[in-house]
């Protein structure tokens, strides 16, 4: 390996762009703890378990309004503009970009794959990795094509529940939408008991989700987001190079987002949570998500320029530059206060409990990356990613 080849130093980073991955990294775990902590269906049908009357559905709402899907799609966005980020930066400095790349990549794919079956079956980042392994061949597409392709991508589900649901109707999603009762006692014994009786389920449920999962869904709505964000990232979006007034506009179209959401709401309520009606209400917040994620951008973006050097953009930022570590950090944390190789509080707690549990979990984690990063350059999973990638020990304290 040549000696010019370097990762970026944290003096170049880019604030913004850090405090929105800050953003997205803490968001997503308050739609990730309701699988931590209950049976898997609930993220397509909350009525499936658990209390939804009173402050529970309050709880659900806000947290569906504001979080379901959202921060994953900032969170894929991002990955799609580091693509480009990374890319280009090596590009600049003369080094071997796609040779990086693909070894970037490939220890990404596997710690995925210890993530998703020694840890947790919800994890993204192989989905991510194989993702990255496509997108990157566009790199060079202007941005207005990666657009193209990103609306085309999530096009693609949004075009095929439709058709499924007209020429099957609820058939299609019967058995998901309302999984037998004794389908989720036996999913909540199982992580109540042992680590190793865990992989009853973890293992089977983390192949089909990178698989026929991944094929059917996760390629077209994280890469669509990916796409999306590689043109952004090409038009000076998420590095905070547009006026003031376009980040208001974009804080305008969240607000319409939400809107877009509320409706879903409205509607499978007024269907009394039928399967008739599952797979219409998936797509309000299908696209819904995308204008609140442009919301969230827009926000972050205008708050961080008042506010370049204040304790919230510092703390997001923070929390964003040791994104890698804090997201496998939630998973630790979760699994080690729900299943039952720890507390064993899986399927025990309800809505608003678990918000508390997040806030819990959040205010570790801002307060462990603050302090890490006062005296190392990296979180610890970074340092690791970024030796593995440049094939060399890189410097880990702030004073090397």
């Amino acid at each position: 390996m040549s000696d010019a080849a370097t990762p970026t130093p944290p003096s170049d980073r880019i604030v913004s762009l850090d405090a929105i991955r800050g953003l997205a990294v803490l968001g997503i775990l308050l739609i990730n703890v309701w699988v931590f902590a209950m049976p898997e269906s609930v993220l397509l049908n909350p009525q499936t378990y658990g209390d939804l009357t009173g402050a529970n559905y309050w709880a659900w709402l806000a947290a569906h309004v504001f979080a379901k899907s959202k921060f994953i799609t900032l969170f894929s966005a991002l990955f799609g503009a580091g693509i480009l980020l990374f890319t280009d930066s090596k590009r600049r400095d003369g080094e071997a970009a796609m040779g990086l790349y693909y070894r970037r990549i490939g220890w990404l794919l596997l710690a995925g794959l210890g993530h998703a079956y020694l840890l947790w079956y919800g994890d993204v980042l192989v989905a991510y990795a194989f993702c990255g392994l496509l997108l990157v061949s566009f790199r060079n597409r202007e941005p207005a094509v990666l657009a193209r392709l990103g609306v085309l991508f999530l096009l693609a589900p949004f075009a095929t529940e439709l058709f499924a649901a007209i020429a099957q109707g609820p058939s299609v999603i019967a058995q998901q939408w309302q999984p037998p009762a004794a389908t989720l006692q036996q999913e909540v014994a199982t992580y109540r008991s042992g680590w190793l009786a865990q992989m009853d389920h973890r293992v089977p449920t983390a192949f089909r989700r990178q698989t026929s999962g991944f094929v059917g869904s996760t390629l077209w709505r994280a890469g669509g987001s990916m796409f999306l964000g590689m043109a952004l990232y090409r038009w000076g979006v998420l590095t905070g190079e547009r006026s003031t007034q376009f980040y208001r506009r974009l804080v305008a179209v969240g607000v319409v987002g939400l809107l877009v959401v509320l409706a879903g709401v409205w509607y499978i309520e007024a269907n009394d949570w039928s399967a008739d009606a599952a797979m219409y209400w998936r797509q309000f917040n299908h696209w819904g998500s995308l204008l609140v994620a442009g919301g969230y951008v827009g926000a972050v973006t205008l708050y961080t320029r008042w506010r370049p050097t204040g304790i919230v953009t510092r703390t997001l930022a923070a929390v964003g530059r040791t994104a890698f570590t804090n997201y496998l950090f939630q998973t630790v944390l979760a699994t080690s206060i729900f299943y039952g190789h720890g507390l064993g509080l899986f399927g025990r707690l309800d809505r608003v409990e678990l918000l508390g549990v997040v806030v819990v979990i959040w205010a570790v984690q801002i307060a462990l990356s603050v302090l890490w990063l006062r005296f190392f350059r990296f979180g610890p999973v970074e340092w690791c990613w970024r030796t593995l990638t440049y094939g060399e020990r890189q410097p880990v304290w702030r004073g090397e």
